[in-house]
């Protein structure tokens, strides 16, 4: 029999920690992080981070792994994610993944698309033209030859707008194609649940209408500058080696309040954008889940929606 894990999938704002922590005071769990900005150390208010107090009694992997200066990819993600599966089955222990960072819960079911080995030849030329002209000029280029890569990656992300350039330039194909093939065809999840190592129980902690968790969202927003965010976000400027253009500072609100706080904007200003940001990764992340064939939904405002997500859970491993 193929040994179990729990997939704990969800928008922010949905309550996918307290779920988490429903299975954990239940069963013999190893909770392990799926959020791309909670690896994240020093980043704890903005990323709304359990408290050290509730990390302490309900721990979890993959949390505080990297410095704010620092990049993860989705290719270490699978490697630590696939490590501390395979510990906690060694331990008898259920592995809930727990998160909302779908990129990283596709790659974990389905692998990486296979991409062109590097070319340092090409590389290094696109490397001489940024050298000399700017990574405004490379984004540009992007746009013109792969313009869906290029409107999702910002336009300072060098590494991955070099490697989208590398690969039109070695192979004639956009990286945005292998995307579209790769990680939006609907239905491939069944084939992949069917054919993984383990047995995976996807579930979607999620509304049925995105817009029920806009109030959250707003309140969740605010309590974080009532909890010192911004404090967190001037501490964190004030190190060295941090820019606006890191993959940290690219989590959501962080880049609004790195404007406010260069007076790029006003207080407003920041507060409409940094919810507005809030509201967009929602949708995205409702996007992503209404993509899968397999899930099993549980909505967050049901009062006895963890009751029953638990049920499911032991239904799945008995």
């Amino acid at each position: 029999m193929k040994n179990k894990v729990i997939f704990l999938m969800g928008p922010t704002a949905a309550g996918k920690t307290a779920a988490a922590f429903k299975l954990a005071d239940n069963l013999n769990v190893r909770l392990i992080s799926v959020d791309s900005a909670l690896i994240y150390k020093q980043m704890d208010i903005g990323t709304a981070k359990p408290t050290k107090q509730e990390l302490a009694a309900y721990p979890h992997e993959l949390v505080d792994i990297r410095q704010p200066q620092e990049s993860y990819s989705v290719a270490e993600f699978i490697n630590d994610a696939t490590h501390a599966i395979r510990d906690a089955h060694s331990k008898g222990q259920l592995p809930v993944l727990v998160g909302g960072t779908m990129l990283y819960f596709k790659g974990l079911l389905q692998g990486l698309a296979p991409t062109p080995t590097a070319n340092p030849e090409v590389r290094a030329k696109i490397q001489a033209e940024i050298q000399a002209k700017g990574i405004e000029f490379a984004h540009q280029w992007l746009a013109e030859v792969d313009p869906e890569s290029a409107e999702r990656l910002h336009q300072r992300d060098q590494q991955r707008i070099e490697r989208a350039l590398e690969i039109f330039l070695s192979t004639g194909e956009k990286m945005s194609s292998q995307y579209k093939q790769d990680y939006f065809q609907k239905g491939w999840d069944k084939k992949c649940l069917e054919e993984h190592e383990w047995d995976i129980l996807p579930i979607a902690l999620a509304p049925p209408e995105k817009k029920q968790l806009h109030p959250l969202i707003e309140q969740r927003f605010e309590n974080m500058i009532s909890d010192g965010f911004l404090d967190e976000m001037d501490m964190l400027m004030s190190m060295d080696d941090m820019h606006e253009d890191l993959p940290s500072m690219r989590c959501v609100g962080y880049r609004q309040a790195w404007m406010y706080l260069k007076g790029e904007t006003s207080y407003d200003q920041f507060m409409e954008q940094g919810k507005a940001a809030t509201r967009q990764l929602a949708k995205r992340q409702m996007t992503w889940l209404r993509n899968w064939t397999q899930l099993n939904w549980f909505d967050p405002f049901q009062e006895d929606c963890n009751d029953r997500l638990l049920e499911l859970v032991q239904k799945h491993i008995n």
